[in-house]
């Protein structure tokens, strides 16, 4: 055997190979017997080959019989000597080689160890029941994820539709598989520049493209689709595979939050409301904080809300927290989470709404109450834009915009040391001003008539119009709780009026004794005491109406829970 094919076997052999001469010496030894054995070849070579027989006289009666004889043997138990002094059985053949004169001039010896071939066969079997297992992962995930995922060729015929496909699409597997996929998706874009297209051609993924699909009973629906190129082994493109989710739900909230947050349902025609529709155009546009200020009931949140939806993070959370709604320690854990064994009750990790809001908008209300030890926190985040969950040690990336709202003065918080200067000018990048309604009391009209059209749907009563009595008694009122209070004296007019007008009769009696009484000589202190238990005395009809639900209470106020709160615990009303 020529040097070449001695080669080709230590390559490419799985077994060990041993040839041996005439005179009994080992002549080549190969990678597998090196393995198998823990000689090296140059410990054998040209050793008599009795250096790895030596413990046994019969497996060396065959390699001497096949020397002298010419004779072949397969499925020997032979017995081995290893470097280590081990003794090992081994699988064996032994094939002699000649000169064309018939002269035998050595033999090849070739073998397996018995051990290692159990052990390839368990481990052949393991991997066998791993790729079994593998699949049946990969089966659960693949019908068991709520997108609808599918596979193509190249010929565009559908190769694999799991269940969620099937739920969205309303074809089954059976129908879907070998078809184009635009006979199952029937969209306006198949065949015209789709994504999938344009996946195929470029061997490049395509994310949240949005299009229309008819199901098989015939309805459209939106769906939102991400695609990537399916290769094989050897890196060929062989297809594509395509996930899709139906966002019926998403569309139909979303434009939910447009009809509701949009900027042309902020009421106003003032020019002090133009003037923040330009800047709502502008910030919505940018990822800068923002400070919203203004009395309670201008709207602050409604306008947090509208840049959110006006902003590129709009499909992303919008987290709301009212900073006086908790205490101290309860307020940390709400804003930055904490970890398992925080404090007592921490029974689990819980993320916070800094992480909640992750790539969406974390919207902070009454941030002058913030307490001084969460402002330092706070002032931490914004500065180095990563945060720690209570009893945390690992920092978290804040990816979220921060738009605060407060109604009090700040720098005369600052003055009096309940409010950092340092944390003032980082969240006092952009500053939204609400005017109260007092000083915008031209968009009264307008306003007036919104609540009309929404309390007509509420209340299923065809009230029309207001007569010029009641509409200057709404227009003399100074307005303290603002367009909230406005909201409420108006759901009030639409309990007790019976008519298409509304007519002085119908204004809550306590908003009519005020305006009277707005004369030289009487204090707007006294005023706002008399707004104040008027506004007492009403939460507390409210509350006693509803036998203290207060999620009822709020709903029928107007209010959040939060703010109910608040009020509650100004009122002294909290048990």
């Amino acid at each position: 055997m020529d040097r070449i094919q001695i080669d080709k076997a230590e390559v490419y052999s799985p077994d060990g190979v041993v040839i041996i001469d005439k005179n009994r010496k080992i002549i080549a030894f190969n990678e597998a017997a090196k393995r198998i054995t823990g000689y090296n070849e140059d410990d054998v070579s040209l050793q008599n080959y009795d250096y790895i027989f030596e413990r046994s006289e019969l497996d060396k009666y065959y390699i001497d019989k096949a020397l002298a004889e010419g004779k072949s043997y397969s499925n020997l138990t032979i017995s081995l000597s290893c470097s280590d002094n081990r003794i090992i059985k081994v699988f064996a053949s032994i094939t002699p080689i000649k000169r064309s004169s018939n002269e035998i001039i050595s033999i090849i010896f070739v073998f397996r160890d018995a051990n290692e071939m159990v052990k390839l066969s368990q481990s052949l079997q393991n991997k066998i029941q791993e790729t079994v297992d593998e699949k049946n992962r990969f089966e659960n995930i693949f019908h068991g994820v709520s997108e609808g995922i599918f596979t193509i060729d190249n010929e565009w015929h559908i190769k694999s539709f799991n269940r969620s496909a099937e739920k969205i699409t309303g074809y089954s597997r059976e129908e879907a598989k070998g078809k184009k996929c635009w006979e199952i998706f029937n969209s306006s874009v198949c065949r015209n520049g789709c994504h999938m297209e344009t996946t195929l051609k470029s061997n490049k993924e395509m994310l949240n493209n949005e299009l229309i699909i008819r199901k098989k009973n015939g309805n459209r629906i939106p769906i939102r689709v991400n695609s990537k190129p399916f290769f094989n082994a050897e890196g060929e493109c062989i297809g594509g595979i395509e996930t899709f989710r139906d966002i019926t739900e998403i569309k139909i909230l979303s434009k939910h939050l447009e009809d509701r947050y949009g900027f042309e349902n902020i009421i106003g025609r003032s020019k002090a409301m133009q003037n923040i529709y330009t800047l709502l155009e502008h910030v919505s546009q940018t990822d800068s904080t923002v400070l919203i200020t203004g009395e309670s009931g201008t709207g602050k949140e409604l306008i947090a809300r509208a840049i959110h939806v006006n902003s590129e993070r709009n499909n992303q959370p919008f987290m709301a927290v009212n900073c006086s709604a908790f205490v101290e320690t309860l307020l940390e854990s709400e804003l930055f989470g904490h970890e398992r064994g925080a404090f007592t009750g921490a029974i689990k990790t819980k993320p916070g709404r800094f992480e909640l809001a992750q790539n969406g908008t974390l919207f902070l209300d009454e941030i002058g109450d913030l307490f001084p030890q969460v402002q330092v926190k706070l002032l931490r985040v914004l500065e180095t834009r990563q945060f720690e969950r209570v009893g945390g040690t690992k920092p978290i990336l804040m990816k979220a915009r921060i738009i605060v709202a407060t109604n009090k003065n700040l720098k005369k918080e600052i003055e009096e040391n309940r409010f950092r200067e340092d944390l003032f000018y980082r969240i006092n990048v952009v500053n939204i001003h609400l005017p109260p309604l007092r000083e915008r009391i031209e968009d009264l009209p307008i306003l007036i008539e919104h609540f009309l059209q929404k309390f007509r749907k509420k209340f299923k009563k065809n009230i029309k119009y207001i007569s010029p009595d009641a509409f200057q008694l709404l227009k003399k009122y100074n307005w303290p709780g603002n367009i909230r209070e406005l909201e409420n004296v108006l759901e009030h007019v639409f309990v007790l009026c019976s008519q298409d007008t509304i007519n002085t009769t119908s204004l809550p009696e306590w908003l009519i004794q005020i305006v009277l009484s707005k004369k030289p000589g009487i204090s707007d202190t006294i005023i706002k005491e008399t707004i104040k238990d008027a506004e007492k005395l009403h939460i507390i009809s409210i509350l006693n109406k509803y036998k203290g639900d207060r999620n009822k209470v709020a709903e029928a106020l107007g209010i959040d829970k939060s703010t109910l709160w608040r009020k509650m615990k100004k009122f002294n009303l909290l048990e």
